[in-house]
């Protein structure tokens, strides 16, 4: 079966908020708009379901979280087209996106194109971490959105962010037993964040942050300033135990273990394109070389949302608008927007006040750089240890260390330990991470067959792109 092609102005990777808000905008403005996205549904990570939320009680989930509802409505309005369960797995640098549904390939040819991937939680490797029972906090936190799910027994948060107050609160209110959140910000944090708490004070931010803290605390142990993690168990994880600075280790029952050092940008599409990345010293991750409308190194890409640097769902709807209203005036030249200007200063309220949570919420090198014996790449269960005798053999960044001890060869395809490889490798070598490098993304950027991939017409660029 041949691939089926479809011609757009406009393609958009992502059904998030910025993938929503982008779309709708240039759908709107008469472009011919197609949005991509592997989900069932149009929502994202942050909007989850929330059209078809099986939660009978609206209270469980706050306000912000039921606002997506509007987005995804303005969406369906636009006209722009839409494609479900849509796997992006190639983009050639003449703007042809090869995408599988259904086991079938198809191609899309855009004159612009729109990454709006999102983000992706950040690696926290402790010993014990691959143990069944311990989970990503923010997976928990879709089971909940998804299917109205909270884990059973004793459950214990571990780490840093926001994500840790909201989810915390979500699950609480669903009827979850939380006996204590573990909290890894690091004193030193409180002090460095300061000079930025002004721009925090006059964000959106401020509001939902109390309203967070305030509906988690006296609830729930908190336990502050934690040092040290290690999971324990047979079969599954049966306990949890922890040091803080200055006392001797402690341990947790528990059942379930969830953990969260905050959200990276997914950048693992971008880059396959050819995207330009720097180091982002204060969020600690990769982010896009980028214009002030989204604009990248390559003709034609832009990106928008968490995937162009963390921010929010808000912040991240905004840039969506911003990347779109930059296509639509550069495809109806005289075209000017009213939206151009709100854009771009509820942007800078935005990042005001992120600079505070990023520097508060910045996660310590222990729980970044793990010990030898953890484990660091979970799909081919390479530990840090052996990475760091790769180091000491010779291999000066990631790529060459996946040569020696497979990590970043599973099916994440390195999402999941890029980071922790890089910063291991920076931290062996006492190079910046910036020096020590990243993994090369190739395509096909996400798993798919043989048949699907032979599908593509023969000389077919996208299909060129996979076989360079």
């Amino acid at each position: 079966m041949s691939a089926a092609r479809i011609e757009c102005d406009v393609a958009v990777v992502g059904a998030g908020p910025a993938g929503l808000a982008a779309a709708s905008a240039c759908a709107r403005s008469g472009l011919a708009t197609l949005l991509l996205d592997e989900g069932a549904a149009p929502g994202g990570q942050v909007y989850r379901a929330v059209t078809r939320s099986p939660l009978r009680d609206r209270s469980i989930l706050e306000a912000a979280y039921w606002q997506g509802g509007r987005l995804i409505d303005e969406f369906k309005a636009s006209g722009a087209s839409y494609e479900a369960r849509a796997t992006v797995w190639s983009i050639t640098p003449d703007l042809e996106i090869a995408y599988s549904k259904d086991g079938h390939t198809s191609i899309a040819s855009a004159r612009s194109v729109i990454l709006a991937t999102g983000a992706i939680e950040r690696p926290f490797p402790i010993p014990g971490w691959t143990l069944p029972g311990v989970m990503a906090l923010g997976a928990a936190q879709s089971l909940l959105k998804s299917s109205g799910l909270v884990p059973s027994g004793r459950i214990v948060i571990a780490g840093t962010g926001p994500l840790v107050w909201l989810a915390a609160s979500q699950m609480l209110a669903a009827g979850a037993s939380i006996a204590a959140i573990l909290d890894t910000t690091p004193h030193e944090n409180r002090s460095r964040a300061l000079p930025h708490l002004p721009g925090f004070l006059f964000s959106p931010y401020l509001r939902r942050a109390m309203k967070l803290l305030l509906a988690v605390r006296g609830r729930v142990q908190i336990v502050p300033y934690v040092t040290d993690l290690r999971a324990g168990g047979q079969v599954k994880v049966e306990s949890v135990s922890y040091r803080t600075a200055g006392e001797a280790g402690r341990t947790l029952g528990v059942d379930t273990l969830l953990l969260h050092q905050g959200v990276v940008p997914e950048t693992h599409l971008a880059m396959a394109a050819g995207v330009a990345h720097r180091w982002d010293p204060l969020q600690l991750c990769w982010t896009p070389v980028l214009d002030r409308n989204g604009g990248t190194s390559v003709p034609g890409i832009l990106v928008a949302g968490d995937a162009a640097g963390i921010g929010g769902a808000q912040a991240a709807a905004w840039r969506g608008v911003n990347a779109a209203i930059a296509i639509i005036e550069s495809m109806r030249p005289g075209k000017k927007l009213p939206h151009g200007r709100l854009a771009r200063t509820a942007l800078a309220q935005f990042a005001r006040g992120r600079r505070f949570l990023d520097t508060l919420y910045q996660p310590p090198l222990q729980f970044r750089v793990p010990s030898d014996d953890t484990i660091a790449c979970r799909c081919e269960e390479v530990t840090a240890g052996e990475i760091r005798a790769a180091v000491d053999e010779g291999c000066t960044g990631p790529n060459q260390v996946k040569a020696f001890v497979r990590c970043g060869m599973g099916p994440c395809q390195g999402r999941m330990c890029g980071l922790t490889v890089t910063e291991i490798v920076a931290h062996r070598r006492n190079v910046s991470a910036e020096q020590a490098g990243h993994f090369t993304a190739r395509f096909p950027a996400k798993p798919v067959t043989l048949a699907e991939i032979a599908s593509l017409p023969h000389g077919q660029s996208a299909i060129d792109a996979v076989v360079r």
